[in-house]
């Protein structure tokens, strides 16, 4: 008996262990990154959610006296975390972007006499918006909680795929109000709602839709909102008059009129409370019509309750955490890792109704017959580490997002596949034509389950579109000239990476003369190379370098995002073929190594407003992703260990678990897809090619969950924070001697082992 009694008592020690680790979610922060420039927002969200429902302190470009606000920069998520008021809670958000949009229907719940502007955060009490502290908050993966102290509101929101799940609990009260705020948004632009609408079908549902002139130019959003208890009265304050108004005297707009319409729109709905009683919202989006909405809301939340809603998305968290289970040396690596898992599977976004309709970018609706159609591509970004990312352990979605991005490219009118684009609109931001390494990693590594020809087909027609950004003036003299485009350097060595990986993908598909074509235009960069000096510099149309040059400067020198110092590094396709033409390994490794040491002067910060001081050691600036590749460089020379070396330092001082903790935007999951390759182990240093780079692991074990049904795990012997160098590395037992691996070892499954040491491996 008791032998029996012990055995039960082990069963439930080895459950509850088993049970702990699948909870992966106990380890995400959706705080870390919200104070100063990380831009990420602590709300509720599922995997690639449509919905991102999370509170806003501040969001408006100009002041209360129309003053532009100069730090608006700060607020592309909608959430400071030293703001001491929160505004309300909207339903769109980018996670991490360098530039703003969304902040879709804000949503607030007041007590006391009606108030329909939001005041300030030096006085709240003159609007909606509420002190809060951080104390009384809880941000969890699809869930988060605020107490909005001066509504005496406990405020809690968790989501599905396409809908927004709120939770008002009031005090006592016959002056409850919800606001449902249309003029709201997340943006850099003043009068950004083109028209709003809203429609009372009855007294708990509400439809409408909102149109848009931001960031996107064109952008309409239709919802479908339902309240768990009847409202006894509303209406709404349009905030723009017109000049005719004969329609507003046949009828009192203000109060209990059913449809409300205009630029600037904010409504409410009155109820009386008992203390503790709540009210919950449930709040659906469609890109297509308020019908779809409301089916939206009907397949995704009938029949469940907010806790069963919460578990559901949380579940959800745990499945997509544990496609790499970690041990680490202590917990914070951990949240470090876990966080940035979740911040690297926050988008792209699903842009598609539960009946599979979505608005394209011709604004007419689709069908995504066989495929989830995605949105928010920060390509610029996501091509180095994020997408690579996916293909590694999602490809499944990973073609599901290429397949997006083709069909981005058969509704455009360029016929060109996606620069950065969201919402069915292509915003033209950031150089280069990135979807292209994209669909040549997924090609080259063997994961394509597309069209690989057609997709072929779409990146040569994309690379050959001559009146895009310089693209003309690249194609007849191999650059493009200063005097025709600005960032002229950096956008022509970004043309040439482009073109090399769409030379590789060509050459797997056996289609050689496409890969000849390509893989002489991949050595463009060679055209702004500067032998005279070692540097990168702007060419005029006439063939000769600008005089006027300045290697340490970002302003109008050429790039975008750098310098001439750090980015004429930026040869991923060629890290041979560089060092040979800076000197050799004799001079480009003084450069190299200076790029960590040197000391920026002030006017690098003053041109770039201290945006990316944070991201900065020396003069590389981890912050920008041009640079993410070159600790991974000190592979190419004979110098390998001082990979290892920067690797392990840049994961310490750039990432924290604090809510300050991330250097840098982390621009859509890039900054983490970075942090979680080289805590791995590996890297890949160019996309659209089979190889990883192999630098210095910062866990003691992973276990990597492949979709084929492998896994493939990192064993890591001697971890420490000192041990940092790697004196062996075994494959599957045998001595493994390259400094690469490659993407076919990982799908075989196996062991990746690497033994630590405190000391260089000479």
């Amino acid at each position: 008996m008791k032998k029996r009694f012990c055995f039960y008592i082990l069963v439930l020690l080895f459950t509850q262990t088993v049970m702990g680790q699948d909870q992966l979610i106990q380890y995400v922060n959706p705080l870390i990154g919200t104070r100063k420039m990380g831009h990420t927002f602590p709300g509720a969200t599922v995997p690639f959610g449509a919905v991102q429902l999370s509170p806003d302190t501040d969001t408006l470009p100009y002041d209360v006296n129309g003053k532009y606000n100069a730090d608006v920069y700060k607020y592309c998520a909608g959430y400071q975390y030293d703001d001491p008021t929160i505004v309300g809670f909207s339903h769109t958000h980018f996670s991490g972007t360098g530039h703003s949009d969304l902040g879709d229907f804000l949503i607030m719940p007041t007590t006391g006499p009606l108030q329909l502007n939001p005041g300030t955060a030096a006085n709240p009490e003159t609007g909606y918006r509420s002190r809060f502290r951080h104390a009384t908050e809880t941000a969890e993966p699809n869930y988060y909680k605020v107490k909005l102290e001066d509504h005496d509101i406990l405020a809690e929101l968790t989501t599905t795929t396409r809908v927004g799940v709120h939770q008002y609990t009031f005090p006592q009260s016959e002056d409850a109000h919800i606001i449902l705020d249309l003029m709201h948004g997340i943006y850099n632009y003043a009068d950004k709602n083109v028209w709003t609408f809203v429609r009372v079908e009855n007294d708990t549902l509400i439809t409408g839709f909102k149109q848009t002139n931001g960031w996107a130019r064109t952008r309409t959003v239709y919802f479908a909102m339902v309240f768990s208890k009847p409202f006894r009265s509303y209406g709404f304050a349009n905030f723009k008059t017109y000049p005719y108004k004969g329609f507003y005297k046949r009828f009192d707009q203000t109060k209990n009129f059913p449809e409300m319409a205009g630029e600037q729109i904010r409504a409410h709905f009155d109820f009386g409370t008992e203390a503790g009683e709540k009210i919950g919202i449930r709040f659906a989006l469609s890109p297509v019509s308020t019908r779809n909405a409301l089916e939206n809301l009907l397949a995704e939340t009938s029949g469940q309750d907010f806790e069963r809603i919460k578990k559901k998305g949380q579940d959800q968290w745990n499945e997509e955490l544990g496609r790499i289970k970690i041990e680490a040396l202590n917990k914070e690596d951990q949240v470090n890792f876990y966080t940035a898992m979740y911040h690297a599977f926050l988008s792209p976004t699903v842009y598609m109704d539960q009946n599979r309709e979505y608005k394209g970018l011709d604004q007419n609706v689709h069908k995504a017959e066989e495929f989830t159609n995605y949105t928010t591509f920060s390509l610029w970004d996501t091509y180095r580490a994020l997408h690579p990312f996916f293909n590694l352990v999602q490809p499944k979605r990973n073609n599901d997002m290429i397949r997006s991005m083709l069909a981005h490219q058969q509704q455009s009118v360029h016929k060109m596949l996606p620069v950065w684009s969201h919402y069915a609109n292509e915003n033209w931001c950031m150089s280069g034509y990135h979807s292209v390494p994209v669909i040549a990693d997924a090609i080259v590594k063997g994961t394509a389950d597309f069209d690989a020809n057609k997709a072929l087909d779409a990146c040569i027609q994309t690379a050959n579109v001559r009146y895009y950004d310089g693209l003309d003036a690249y194609l007849q003299k191999g650059y493009v000239p200063d005097d025709v485009r600005p960032n002229s350097v950096s956008t022509t060595m970004e043309y040439a990476f482009d073109d090399w990986s769409l030379a590789q993908a060509a050459k797997k598909l056996g289609r050689m003369d496409v890969y000849d074509t390509f893989i002489k235009r991949s050595q463009n960069w060679k055209q702004v190379f500067d032998a005279s000096i070692g540097y990168m510099r702007p060419r005029l149309s006439d063939g000769s370098f600008r005089k006027e040059f300045d290697v340490l400067s970002t302003h109008g020198q050429g790039f975008i995002e750098g310098n001439a110092w750090n980015f004429s590094l930026f040869v991923p396709q060629d890290p041979k073929g560089m060092i040979a033409a800076m000197g050799g390994e004799k001079r480009f490794l003084p450069h190299l190594d200076s790029l960590f040491s040197m000391h920026l002067p002030d006017k690098f910060f003053e041109e770039t407003e201290d945006i990316t001081r944070d991201g900065i050691i020396g003069n590389y600036v981890h912050g920008n992703e041009p640079s993410h590749h070159v600790a991974y460089l000190y592979n190419f020379t004979g110098q390998p260990w001082k990979t290892q070396e920067r690797v392990r330092m840049i994961l310490k001082k750039q990432y924290q678990p604090a809510v300050d903790g991330l250097g840098g935007n982390d621009d859509c999951g890039q900054m983490s897809a970075w942090y979680i390759f080289s805590t791995l182990g590996f890297y890949p240093f160019a996309p659209g090619a089979e190889d990883y780079q192999l630098g210095s692991p910062a866990i003691k074990k992973a276990v990597l969950t492949l979709e084929n049904g492998k896994t493939f795990t990192i064993d890591v012997k001697n971890q420490s924070d000192k041990n940092v160098y790697v004196s062996k590395v075994l494959l599957n037992g045998q001595t493994f001697n390259g400094l690469s691996l490659k993407h076919s070892d990982i799908l075989r499954g196996g062991v990746l082992q690497f033994i630590m040491a405190p000391r260089p491996a000479k």
